[in-house]
């Protein structure tokens, strides 16, 4: 935990915006230097910060309050990890923000960095508020990659952490409110099986072979899905999904292939059994294995789910739904396509809801903007859950 009396240097909210974009936090690289920014520049303005680091200690998340301790309040939480630049035709330098005709161009600028510089320029406004509810930030690491960067900071919620009455996630939404997504499995199988000669197939057993009947498998659990019909209307498309997206395997074509790998996901709609495709996978695994051994006593099949993110399910009527329509100036919701870390505040019974400034339209692209109405919006945003917080 850092503090410091409040001297902190003051960015308006597109400078903060260039600091942030700068750092090269690709969700493979570490977001240590951006987070000892943000501990700087809080301590700076007398704010203690508390660092929530993974496992190997190269990524970190951080919270913060402002505002009176030890009571509920508002977190306004951002991922501070972006996707890769490599392979994409960028016309300018993808960490050097670029303000041309109404956009901010820069990667982060919209996933969601954002969000994230405008909550840190506000810090000196909402200081100078004398909030009575605090606001908490809390930002993120590896969501683009696995969800799992907010978890430790989360368990903390309630615990050495306040408690928050709600959360907002700011995912680009074009200040939309997101009360609905799909939760996101994603999973790594190895196959691993015998070489032989390929006229002699009785005495190894072939990897691919095995694959393909495990492919097969969740490409008809995928069919199956389509004709589960969300009769909510909201989604797109309308149904949980299965999906290969990686399948490799052999050396030759005169050779039993000794490993073969696939990557896959389900996506499943809020209420839909996410155990269901993964214990039917085990199932069909372990019938294959038995077939595979016959032939290869040393055959394996491993599955080893790499993330877990669950989906957000609507809750009409929520404090985070009531409060951000307010806000926001909306009177619906929406569901997105995209999963977000949302589902895990609300896992922990946290009311949240997904609403932020600029279009997921233009994030992961090359030249990836938001509109400076977009992020203007954005602020004004803030400044209202400003008034908020302290009148109380």
């Amino acid at each position: 935990m850092t503090t410091a009396t409040p001297t902190g240097q003051r960015y308006q909210p597109l400078d903060m915006l260039a600091r942030l974009v700068a750092f090269d936090t690709v969700s493979h690289k570490s977001n240590l230097e951006l987070i000892a920014f943000v501990e700087d520049y809080l301590a700076g303005w007398g704010v203690p910060s508390v660092r929530f680091p993974n496992a190997s200690g190269d990524k970190a998340a951080l919270f913060a309050t402002i505002g009176p301790q030890g009571k509920g309040g508002i977190v306004l939480s951002g991922h501070t990890d972006v996707v890769p630049v490599e392979g994409q035709a960028w016309s300018r330098d993808p960490f050097t923000l670029h303000i041309e005709d109404g956009r901010a161009y820069g990667r982060g600028s919209v996933d969601m960095k954002g969000f994230v510089a405008l909550a840190l320029a506000l810090v000196p406004d909402f200081l100078a508020a004398k909030l009575s509810t605090p606001i908490h930030l809390f930002f993120s690491y590896d969501e683009e990659v696995t969800c799992l960067g907010v978890v430790d900071g989360i368990a903390a919620m309630g615990r050495s952490l306040p408690k928050p009455r709600a959360v907002i996630v700011g995912e680009p939404t074009s200040l939309e409110l997101a009360d609905a997504h799909k939760g996101i499995r994603t999973f790594f199988t190895t196959v691993t099986g015998f070489a032989a000669h390929s006229s002699k197939p009785h005495l190894g057993a072939s990897a691919v072979h095995a694959g393909t009947r495990l492919a097969a498998g969740l490409v008809a659990m995928a069919d199956e899905r389509e004709g589960r019909i969300d009769a909510s209307g909201r989604f797109d498309p309308p149904y949980d999904t299965v999906h290969i997206g990686k399948f490799h395997g052999g050396i030759a074509r005169n050779i039993l292939a000794d490993r073969c790998d696939l990557a896959w996901e389900v996506r499943t709609l809020p209420g839909s059994d996410p155990e269901e495709v993964p214990a039917r996978f085990a199932a069909l695994s372990q019938e294959v294995l038995a077939r595979m051994r016959r032939t290869a006593p040393s055959a394996a099949i491993e599955t080893v789910m790499s993330s877990d993110v669950p989906g957000l399910a609507p809750d009409p009527g929520s404090e985070a739904e009531r409060l951000a329509m307010r806000l926001a100036g909306r009177n619906r919701t929406i569901a997105v396509a995209y999963a977000t870390e949302a589902g895990h505040f609300q896992r922990a019974g946290l009311p949240t809801i997904v609403c932020g400034p600029g279009s997921i339209d233009q994030a992961h692209q090359p030249d990836e903007f938001i509109t400076l109405e977009q992020f203007a919006a954005g602020e004004a945003f803030m400044r209202r859950l400003m008034e908020e917080c302290r009148v109380g």
